[in-house]
């Protein structure tokens, strides 16, 4: 900060800041509601297969933008695969237990369940980045996950596998985030590197899960290809994948690993409602239902303590180092 109180120096202003976050959170939501949709409405049988098809559409666009000059990154060279390491591994241990959380999980304890994505970013930004969240911030997430554990004890539809699968989620989404923001800060990549290189190095291993699995198998056999509404949705979703790893690079990086993730659960505020309503799989319960609303009432504490708090502001400046100069106009036609 500089001595007048503003923005320090190559800091994102307010409204770049609030841009991205938006486009963040309405990328998410979107991806939510249709591979919601792909897997649970149309019973597709691989969130694998699905994860596979969203790191080609990334490839595909990614490479095609760099032979267009849209966008710069890095050529390969054998410095590539340590310049990326660990995100590959992380994102694709996201990305499986998101998709088969979201295939097993009602929409609301989903939702609800993923506040604890919070207080793991949290964590990690002191242990990794050295960022520590102001006391107010602390005592708001805390509150958020009571909320979560309240709800969760009296969760009718409990599944313990898919409860597995979305603390999974939970902790790379958190290892996600932190090391998204490392990586910008350590200016060898990029975000444009980040997104071709960690789906790159994605595809193989993936394709080797769906072999291992019968996957393959199962898809060839799905009686749905026939349906164009599927198909239309299939592809949206492929597509919102790197849309959805894309707007996670930008928020992160005019922003902070924390509050890119609160953007998520702000987000699922709607959802959380709309599944109670049209998800079909929320069974009621009064202290489930209480559960879910104090984490969804922490969540605003949240987002108002974060646009106040001049700590939690601070913490979300963006170094000084150019990224958001990578390639300006790819990113004002996008958003």
């Amino acid at each position: 900060m500089t001595s007048g109180g503003g923005p320090a120096p190559g800091s994102p202003s307010v409204v770049l800041r609030l841009t991205t976050a938006l486009f963040y959170g309405f990328s998410s939501f979107m991806i939510v509601v249709v591979n919601k949709s792909v897997l649970t409405t149309y019973q597709f049988p691989s969130f694998q297969f699905l994860g596979l098809g969203q790191m080609v559409a990334t490839i595909v666009v990614m490479y095609s933008a760099k032979k267009l000059s849209i966008v710069k990154f890095p050529d390969w060279n054998r410095d590539i695969p340590r310049k990326a390491f660990p995100l590959p591994l992380i994102y694709i241990g996201n990305l499986i237990f998101g998709l088969g959380s979201t295939k097993r999980l009602n929409l609301p304890m989903f939702t609800v369940l993923r506040r604890f994505s919070i207080l793991f970013t949290m964590i990690l930004e002191y242990v990794v980045l050295g960022h520590l969240a102001s006391r107010r911030v602390q005592a708001i997430v805390i509150l958020m996950v009571i909320g979560a554990i309240i709800a969760a004890l009296n969760d009718l539809a409990f599944d313990l596998r898919g409860y597995v699968f979305i603390l999974l989620n939970d902790l790379f989404t958190a290892l996600n985030g932190v090391y998204v923001k490392k990586k910008l800060d350590s200016k060898e990549l990029g975000k444009y590197g980040l997104l071709f290189y960690n789906a790159l190095f994605m595809l193989f291993p993936t394709m080797a899960i769906c072999f291992s699995t019968g996957d393959f198998e199962k898809v060839l056999a799905f009686p749905g290809w026939s349906e164009p509404l599927f198909v239309l949705q299939f592809f949206m979703s492929c597509f919102m994948g790197f849309i959805l790893m894309y707007s996670t690079i930008l928020c992160t990086g005019h922003n902070s690993a924390l509050t890119t993730t609160i953007v998520g659960t702000i987000k699922n505020i709607l959802i959380t409602y709309l599944g109670m309503v049209f998800g079909g799989d929320y069974i009621f319960s009064w202290s489930n239902f209480v559960g879910l609303n104090i984490s969804v009432l922490c969540s605003l504490c949240y987002t108002y303590i974060s646009l106040t708090d001049p700590f939690t502001r601070r913490s979300a400046s963006f170094t000084s180092s150019g990224h958001s100069a990578d390639h300006p106009n790819l990113r004002v036609q996008i958003l």
